[in-house]
């Protein structure tokens, strides 16, 4: 199952790549519930050893690609983000740190592995992936879209991607940038 796993999530983080047009520098916040990658309702089964399975393949494609990741705790912690120090310098740090019951698996396997984690409230991210439907839109800039994923699954919980474009200001005379649309 390990394996089976960490196949998915790469493919996962590599579709949403593509298909979100992300670059080096890039922000994609990650939510995810591990009770349901197993197949259990959300916040029942929290696993810190499939978290990591999870957690260490999205991080090695994530680095290759220079792109940086945010991850979302559960709602115990009101959802805030784990993110590394330097991500966002100015961000306003709490105080925190995420467990398996309180933050959820997945934010406790970053704060655990990044090099420098710190917890913020909020950020705004450039795209995400939703596994277990954890509703990461509060830490995505507006205005987010929706993205199908091919690769809609890992382990037995759906997974959801999502970008985000930059508004459209202006009237019926505005000219629009296509490459950023």
């Amino acid at each position: 199952m390990e394996d089976k796993l960490r196949l998915q999530a790469k493919a996962v983080f590599e579709e949403l790549y593509e298909k979100a047009k992300l670059k080096t520098g890039d922000l994609v916040v990650i939510g995810c519930s591990t009770s349901e990658i197993i197949g259990s309702k959300i916040g029942t089964q929290s696993s810190p050893e499939i978290a990591c399975t999870v957690f260490e393949s999205i991080y090695e494609v994530a680095t290759q690609k220079g792109v940086n990741l945010a991850f979302q705790c559960c709602e115990h912690l009101n959802r805030a983000i784990v993110i590394e120090k330097g991500v966002l310098p100015f961000a306003e740090e709490v105080n925190v740190i995420p467990q398996p019951k309180a933050g959820g698996s997945m934010a406790t396997q970053a704060y655990a592995h990044f090099k420098n984690p710190v917890v913020v409230e909020e950020i705004k991210a450039d795209a995400g992936i939703d596994i277990g439907l954890t509703l990461i839109g509060m830490h995505l800039k507006k205005v987010a879209v929706p993205l199908r994923l091919e690769n809609n699954k890992i382990g037995e919980a759906l997974v959801v991607g999502a970008r985000t474009r930059r508004k459209f200001v202006g009237g019926a005379r505005a000219v629009y940038n296509q490459d950023l649309i």
